[in-house]
């Protein structure tokens, strides 16, 4: 996990970019119509692939710009309010932040991404814009929910351990070796 502000960067960035792209590998198909085909999604291309990298850069950065203005934050308050850490496990709580960022991530992203798409690009009036919302967060929830869970949270600790290797977990192993814990007890004593 990130230590300070410029490996918090970096871990955004990264989950930034694996959300986009995985939720733009799953969107291109619906809109091309893939899934009414015989096969559905199963006939993902990489023409489509393509598509989906075409649009990924500019979501991702539309993704690290609201999660780093409201989505982390309300993610974090959802997980402090429902775990804490010195009791609970640890990776409990990762998960309830996760999902608490989710459950504020996919409705603006929805939003942004039907504005975007569906009335800026394809022409459809603004008056239309709540009810194509509804519907494009109805379709992306559950795969921005699992794809997060499963898919760019994990590829994101991957590569993020890749690049800074044993961040933290050195700090970690010393704070709680005996030797540590030791001589905080006789600190505490003095």
């Amino acid at each position: 996990m990130p230590k300070n502000k410029k490996q918090g960067a970096v871990f955004g960035g990264l989950m930034s970019i694996f959300m986009a792209f995985g939720m733009e590998i799953y969107n291109v198909p619906f809109s091309l119509g893939v899934q009414s085909q015989a096969g559905g999604l199963s006939n993902l291309s990489w023409q489509m692939i393509g598509i989906a990298l075409s649009e990924a850069w500019y979501m991702a950065i539309l993704v690290y710009i609201f999660s780093s203005l409201w989505g982390n934050r309300i993610g974090a308050a959802f997980a402090n309010k429902h775990c804490d850490p010195e009791k609970d496990n640890p990776y409990f709580c990762r998960i309830l932040r996760q999902a608490g960022t989710v459950a504020i991530m996919c409705p603006s992203m929805s939003l942004a991404a039907s504005l975007l798409f569906s009335v800026l690009r394809a022409g459809m009036p603004l008056s239309q814009l709540p009810t194509i919302w509804i519907g494009t967060l109805i379709k992306n929830f559950p795969m921005a929910f699992f794809w997060n869970m499963f898919g760019a949270a994990p590829l994101t600790h991957l590569v993020f351990g890749w690049i800074y290797p044993n961040s933290g977990k050195k700090d970690e192993i010393i704070k709680n070796s005996p030797a540590c814990r030791a001589m905080e007890r006789e600190a505490q004593r003095t």
